[in-house]
């Protein structure tokens, strides 16, 4: 009864058009960004609460990768959940953008940490560009592979050209300490509000992006773009700007990556299964919903925690050792059990379970 709509009318079309039409979304996503923001650093300062839970290895190991795949997975899902295009080449962009940031950093002199940010996301929509020019003659399977290129190509460039690696022997970069308003970002809390406050930022751009005459005009491209074409849609700016948009996302998340989570990169991190992972993400947590990017996120992130929690409670509740690389092997098991669960079940994964969840919610307890 408590998720009721009953007595909310709209009077405007302001009010009809909100982000959030439904009160208790409203309170809600305000509730929760006041725990995400105040409430978790609070309990990580919190002497008796620190005791008991290790928070530097839940930011450190846990948020901030979840929050920069969370970005890089809604880039993914811009262009493929809602434009329609196919692409293999997610971790290329990153790459692009880990090593553009890098790159501003060192022979910019004080660029600020947040433009150099910016600054890798535009130079990772450049080259993702260059690479959804494909997009305007093939789709589907054909531009898969045609994105698979970007993937070996920007990873054998970063190896290639040592430049862009200034001159490491191994390609290997170390990033540079995180200075944000000449503040020093040096701690997990203080790294996971700076992630926290740009995917937060990001997120709410993509949801209005996508609720914009450009999210309908990708949205009519991906379920039939002749047709789309036919009313007038330019088929070149629309693909090529979910093309940018993606790459974008993918790159900042990228230099997230780089800057707030590992430290130290290589191209070789970048590889095509880092590709794949996303990919995943999308498609377990929904392909065409922004929602459905964090909760594939989540999912994804979450999983290979919880099987090794569940391996080390067998041992010590049994007295045995797993056998080396087992839980490992799980865990890829289960990600493609579930891969295909998800594919023959519900094609629109744990967002569409939501949504549903939410709409039940709505006519309780009436069975109409």
């Amino acid at each position: 009864m408590l998720y009721r709509e009953a007595g909310q009318f709209k009077t405007t079309y302001a009010a009809d058009q909100q982000l959030f039409p439904i009160r208790q979304d409203r309170i809600g996503i305000a509730i929760l960004l006041a725990v995400v923001f105040v409430g978790v650093p609070l309990a990580a300062e919190t002497p008796a609460i620190a005791g008991a839970i290790d928070f530097n290895y839940w930011f450190s190991g846990v948020l901030i990768p979840f929050l920069i795949f969370s970005l890089a997975a809604l880039g993914l899902n811009i262009l493929t959940g809602y434009a329609g295009q196919l692409s293999l080449g997610t971790a290329a962009f990153m790459a692009v953008g880990a090593f553009a940031a890098y790159n501003f950093e060192l022979r910019v002199p004080g660029i600020p940490m947040l433009a150099s940010f910016i600054l890798a996301g535009v130079v990772a929509a450049l080259i993702g560009i260059v690479f959804g020019l494909p997009s305007l003659r093939i789709k589907g399977f054909y531009l898969a592979v045609a994105t698979l290129a970007a993937q070996f190509f920007v990873v054998w460039a970063l190896t290639k050209f040592g430049w862009l690696s200034n001159y490491s022997s191994s390609g290997v970069i170390t990033a540079q300490k995180l200075v944000v308003f000449g503040y020093a970002v040096d701690t997990p809390v203080k790294r996971y509000l700076l992630v926290l406050a740009i995917v937060s930022v990001m997120a709410l751009a993509a949801k209005n992006m996508v609720r914009s005459s450009i999210g309908r005009a990708w949205m009519a491209v991906r379920d039939m773009d002749v047709a789309a074409e036919v009313v007038g849609i330019p088929m070149m700016k629309t693909k090529l700007l979910a093309f940018a948009i993606s790459s974008f996302y993918c790159g900042v998340a990228g230099a997230l990556y780089a800057f707030a989570y590992l430290g130290t990169v290589e191209p070789a991190g970048f590889e095509l299964e880092l590709s794949f992972r996303i990919l995943f993400m999308v498609i377990v947590g929904g392909v065409g919903s922004i929602m459905g990017s964090f909760l594939g996120a989540a999912f994804i992130v979450l999983l290979p925690i919880f099987m090794d929690l569940s391996a080390a409670s067998i041992e010590r509740s049994f007295g045995f050792a797993l056998p080396a690389g087992l839980v490992s092997n799980l865990t890829l098991i289960l990600f493609g059990a579930l891969i295909i669960f998800f594919l023959v079940v519900e094609p629109l994964g744990l967002a569409r379970l939501w949504q549903i969840a939410k709409e039940k919610l709505r006519l309780w307890p009436f069975p109409h």
